[in-house]
């Protein structure tokens, strides 16, 4: 036994990789095993996974609703910066980990534990996410990451441990690839879709349906956004998580969210993941319709421009470093007054704008038009078009054209 750890908090969804951790824990540290299980808005059964960590040795079980602060702290933080990874993808799954993990970190210090423990794999984003949230908020914690200790090499081995050991193993078929779902998203990868040239099977989607049987008249709703939190649905208030879950109806009814990418992961090697994303697409689109009208250009552009940080920041796992706190405070200071309501059709996967207004629009009709006006002296126009070709003309006469 390693006797080096006595407490220990594990990230706990009462699956057959966690559950063979919790009796792995006790079996290999000797140690006292606390479950942990956040509620971020799975959806899966945890009415009894309180009596089944309990069954597998763990002494005590927290089982905590996340699912407000995470769509609040967390996923609108990250729709105000408009993050998307690689262009494509609105880091579901990343996103979760800092929050589940620095709850983690806070049980192991109420519980007086010495350790924290997770299940993610040498080979993926998550364990990097896991720790680095960990040591940020407690540097001392000890860390273990079980599949980079243990023997078990395939899932045959640990359901052979799991009979070895007394821990009930699911007799339900396999599913041909993981998921990991959450209130933004559900994502898929491996397995059968390790293939990027296959294309994923229909039955596979949970959250929306294809936008080939997605209805054949549009969906039209308003959004409401104050400083850049969406609040309304036409007109109706809602939390954070409900509002989150209400888009994820209308869009899934609708087609929209699927997303099929080959990504680049943190560790080194490409990955394909398949995701279903319906209310975060629609809040992104939203928010970038409102943002047209109520955000200064140099202030937009310069956000712009560290968009793709921010992104690499979440996915890579740098939530609690010192440069995602000064974007987060930037972000936030550039959301100021982009407030007001938009309005969407949902169409068989498409998120199409159809209009946007504000108390705050920076968009004046009567400098915008091309009708007469008297605020706009079109003449103006070839003094600065003449000072910013200056350069230009000089380089042509350096060059002799």
């Amino acid at each position: 036994m390693k006797g080096e750890v006595k407490k220990v908090v594990l990230a706990y969804s009462g699956g057959l990789d966690t559950s063979v951790i919790l009796k792995w824990l006790k079996n290999e540290y000797g140690c006292e095993v606390i479950a942990f299980t956040a509620d971020v808005g799975q959806a899966e059964e945890i009415d009894h996974l309180e009596e089944k960590a309990i069954a597998t040795g763990a002494s005590k079980v927290y089982i905590e609703d996340l699912r407000e602060e995470f769509a609040r702290d967390y996923v609108f933080t990250a729709v105000k910066a408009n993050a998307i990874y690689e262009g494509t993808y609105l880091l579901g799954t990343s996103i979760a980990r800092p929050l589940i993990a620095k709850r983690q970190v806070e049980i192991a210090q109420i519980e007086g534990a010495d350790a924290v423990a997770h299940g993610s794999t040498g080979k993926g984003n998550d364990q990097v996410r896991f720790e680095l949230t960990y040591y940020a908020l407690n540097p001392y914690i000890r860390v273990i990451s079980p599949w980079r200790e243990w023997q078990f090499k395939s899932r045959e081995d640990l359901i052979a441990y799991a009979r070895e050991n007394g821990i009930p193993v699911p007799v339900t078929k396999q599913k041909p690839y993981s998921s990991d779902r959450n209130l933004l998203h559900i994502s898929f990868e491996g397995g059968i879709l390790e293939d990027p040239w296959s294309e994923p099977p229909e039955n596979m989607f949970i959250l929306s349906v294809s936008p080939e049987k997605a209805p054949d008249s549009p969906t039209v709703i308003e959004i409401d956004f104050e400083d850049g939190v969406a609040k309304r649905i036409d007109g109706k208030t809602f939390s954070p998580a409900t509002l989150l879950s209400k888009l994820n109806e209308l869009g899934g009814r609708n087609g929209i969210g699927r997303v099929d990418m080959v990504e680049n992961r943190y560790v080194g090697m490409k990955s394909r993941g398949v995701y279903e994303t319906p209310g975060g697409t629609i809040l992104h689109v939203a928010h970038r319709a409102i943002e047209s009208i109520t955000m200064d250009r140099e202030v937009m552009h310069l956000r712009d421009s560290l968009i793709n940080k921010v992104a690499e920041l979440i996915y890579y796992g740098f939530w609690y470093s010192p440069e995602m706190e000064a974007l987060k405070a930037f972000t936030e200071q550039a959301q100021k007054g982009v407030t007001g309501t938009v309005r969407l059709k949902l169409y068989k996967g498409n998120t199409i704008v159809a209009g946007r207004k504000s108390p705050r629009s920076l968009y004046r009709q009567d400098f915008a038009t091309f009708d007469k006006d008297a605020v706009y002296n079109q003449g103006d126009a070839s003094g600065f078009i003449k000072l910013n070709a200056l350069r230009l003309r000089v380089r042509a006469m350096v060059e002799g054209k």
